[in-house]
């Protein structure tokens, strides 16, 4: 009897065991599913006194899971690394429409100097992105000696970085521009994720 018992404890454990390794199995699944990180999932492009080009960039990028740009000695011009929501073959491509329950991009960074990060708006036929003029953008502060995370609201991307500056459509999201303005010798930047909250 007490072999039976044992053994019928011994199952209902087991399954217990097993129905919980499926299900959080499944809610990290769901949880990749929904949350992209940009580093892992697109290509990125590079504009700008760079020692890097696309190339480099993105073979990094895959093999090392992180994005590394460092500006050129006596820097003319400014750095522009840039990155589409939705996947695309070039450095333009459809808007991506992100739903109600999205609340933020999280960013983990190492910088030298301060970024701006612009986020483009889809034009109006919603086949590419809105070029030139300003966008909805926000200050990443310099991290020179450490990699930082932070969490942006939605609401913090306002027109020209002002307080009253109209506010991102995160419905019509096309791609993110990190710019550094200034770079001075030896500048630099890696970021190691961009998660976008679906």
């Amino acid at each position: 009897m007490k072999k039976k018992t044992l053994l019928h404890i011994n199952s209902l454990l087991l399954m217990f065991v097993a129905g919980f390794s499926i299900l959080s199995f499944t809610t990290i699944q769901k949880k990749s599913d929904s949350d992209k990180d940009l580093v892992k999932t697109s290509t990125w492009y590079i504009a700008g006194p760079a020692n890097e080009n696309q190339e480099m960039i993105n073979n990094v990028r895959e093999k090392k899971g992180i994005i590394k740009i460092t500006s050129k000695d006596k820097p003319i011009g400014e750095i522009e690394l840039n990155v589409l929501i939705t996947p695309s073959d070039s450095n333009d491509g459809a808007p991506t429409n992100l739903s109600d329950h999205s609340k933020f991009v999280c960013i983990t960074y190492k910088s030298s100097h301060l970024i701006k990060l612009q986020a483009r708006e889809g034009n109006e036929e919603g086949t590419g992105c809105v070029h030139g003029g300003s966008h909805p953008r926000v200050d990443i502060l310099p991290s020179p000696k450490k990699f930082t995370t932070i969490k942006i609201p939605w609401s913090a991307f306002k027109q020209d970085g002002l307080v009253n500056g109209k506010l991102l459509n995160i419905h019509n999201l096309c791609k993110f521009n990190f710019v550094n303005y200034n770079p001075v010798s030896g500048a630099f930047l890696e970021i190691k994720s961009v998660i976008v909250q679906k």
